[in-house]
């Protein structure tokens, strides 16, 4: 397939690239910047924690449901003219969500903010393929990386410290300034590619309508479905059968006409679609565990926000500093032996992950979590930039709306399915340590000892023993939850183990900057045999942690 008229790279790319990511970086971090401050702001509003985190989830729902509709918008209004409009609304969005006074406005302000945050995210991305040459797409994409996936990693510790040191109207506010330098940036130095045709009169709206219910029923579903008990609620069952119901029909109707909101015709891409879906479950399991470990460090070990940031460090930093690296390896690896590399790496995180216990230090955590940003990085990389290296111009920012739509939504299944396995696993884990407990003459020696220590102290024989047994059940909780953050990881590790044969089809071409050498097939032809080595021992390896009868 043929491009149209191709525009020469940048002369300022570097600046280019600076500005675009500026604008990458707010819309990130503020998906994740106003956890650690919900407390606070429930308090101000005068709403419950329930209620408040509507704040989330109405960013999230905004972004999802403007990704893929950047190509339509793009085309129509101008790209230069659509990106700046998103960041002035992204900047005053911000300023209201400051001064907002109630739970009311703050989730519409909220909303207007997250349609900004979307199209920033992933018009940004179209803008940095077009202004670096071929054989410097990696880096490209690798510098995207840096604000898509650590903003995420540093919007917790960042936000926590501008709530105890400020107020939380602060972590809305220091996106002003930084929204006007973007404003100015933008007129200065981004342009409209030539390529661009600027469409009027007919739009699908029927299509539109169908993308706004099924995607906005299925985000919000995944949102709320841990909060109530899942298929157990019916307004959950309700939003499963709107979700449902609305895609299908819109594929459908997407496919039918020749103008469609959304270009899925793109998936007949197989590069674009196969990357796209590694890159889809990879954030499903990304995604989960950056949902888990900070729970397990703040609720099991008693870490507060800033400690479990500290934590979580190693992984954030290795793919700050391998991400624009993997980008300059790209052309001379190619995408199978990296995404390949960075499965093994980060399998190999999460099995050393998948075995943790109440007496874990930093340095226990930090190399699981090194070797998974190290892995991460090599991913992120090839699979953005084999994702869109065969996807002709014209359609560049239809796919990567449609690339970042897959990517969040799976991420937002991630959480919602880590949540809900580490809910079972739970109680699961509860209640077979329990019946082995019973059956212990450890456990009974250790409940006669707590029976005597107590009435040593002055209690009675049936409060000793009712006292013992609440706390000897208390131990069992503990170690039941640790046990299924355990498994929890190993199924995050096996997710991984699926990906391994999708790596033949990230075969998408590569710059040819020089010729490849014959240590690099040699290192080519034994990732792969690793690759099948590692997906036949993940298929027989046994649950370590179901053996615990």
């Amino acid at each position: 397939m043929t491009d149209a008229p191709q525009p020469s790279p940048s002369s300022h790319k570097w600046v280019v690239a600076g500005t675009v990511l500026t604008g990458t970086i707010m819309a990130v971090l503020d998906s994740s910047i106003v956890n650690v401050a919900l407390p606070d702001m429930s308090g101000t509003l005068g709403v419950t924690i329930e209620e408040i985190t509507w704040v989330v989830t109405a960013y999230i729902l905004a972004q999802v449901i403007v990704m893929p509709i950047t190509g339509l918008l793009a085309s129509r209004f101008g790209r230069k003219r659509f990106y700046m409009s998103s960041v002035v609304l992204f900047t005053a969005a911000s300023m209201a969500c400051g001064l907002a006074n109630g739970l009311g406005s703050m989730v519409v302000f909220r909303v207007v903010q997250g349609f900004g945050g979307g199209v920033l995210l992933t018009v940004s991305q179209a803008i940095l393929r077009e202004s670096f040459p071929a054989e410097e797409q990696g880096i490209a994409m690798g510098l995207y990386g840096l604000g898509a996936v650590l903003a995420p990693a540093f919007g917790p510790t960042l936000g926590g410290w501008i709530t105890d040191r400020y107020s939380w109207p602060w972590i809305f506010y220091i996106n002003v300034p930084v929204g006007i330098l973007n404003i100015m940036l933008v007129t200065r130095y981004i342009e409209d590619p030539p390529y661009l045709v600027r469409t009027k009169g007919y739009v699908d709206w029927p299509g539109l309508g169908l993308l706004v219910v099924g995607l906005g029923a299925l985000q919000l579903m995944l949102e709320e479905g841990e909060r109530n008990d899942w298929f157990q609620s019916m307004f959950i069952v309700r939003l499963a059968v709107i979700a449902t119901a609305g895609l299908i029909f819109f594929v459908w109707r997407e496919l039918k006409v020749d103008k469609p909101a959304v270009n899925l015709r793109i998936l007949r891409n197989v590069s674009f679609s196969s990357a796209t879906a590694l890159g889809g479950v990879l954030g499903l399991a990304l995604n989960g565990s950056l949902f888990l470990l900070p729970v397990f460090l703040q609720n099991l070990l008693g870490f507060n926000a800033m400690q479990s940031g500290v934590t979580l460090m190693p992984r954030s930093v290795a793919m700050g500093v391998l991400m624009p690296i993997s980008g300059r390896f790209y052309n001379r690896l190619g995408p199978r032996v990296m995404v390949g590399g960075g499965l093994l790496i980060a399998g190999y995180g999460f099995y050393t992950m998948s075995s943790l216990t109440t007496q874990v230090g930093f340095w226990d955590l930090f190399w699981p979590q090194l070797w998974q940003g190290v892995g991460f990085s090599l991913i992120f990389v090839s699979l953005s930039t084999a994702a869109l290296s065969t996807i002709p111009k014209p359609r560049m920012t239809a796919a990567t709306g449609l690339y970042n739509v897959v990517r969040q939504v799976m991420g937002s299944v991630g959480i919602a399915a880590a949540a809900t396995m580490l809910t079972s696993s739970t109680v699961r884990y509860h209640q077979i340590l329990s019946e082995d407990a019973g059956a212990s003459s450890a456990a009974r020696q250790r409940l006669n000892a707590l029976i005597g220590g107590m009435m040593a102290r002055g209690a009675d024989a049936f409060t000793a023993k009712m006292e013992a047994l609440r706390v000897l059940d208390g131990l069992v909780a503990r170690q039941a939850a640790v046990l299924a953050y355990n498994h929890v990881f190993v199924l995050a590790r096996r997710c991984s183990s699926l990906d391994f044969r999708s790596c033949s089809c990230c075969a998408a071409e590569r710059p040819r900057v020089r010729s490849r050498s014959t240590w690099i097939d040699t290192v080519e032809r034994l990732g792969e045999f690793a690759l099948v080595a590692w997906v036949l021992r993940a298929g027989s390896s046994t649950r370590t942690t179901d053996r615990i009868r």
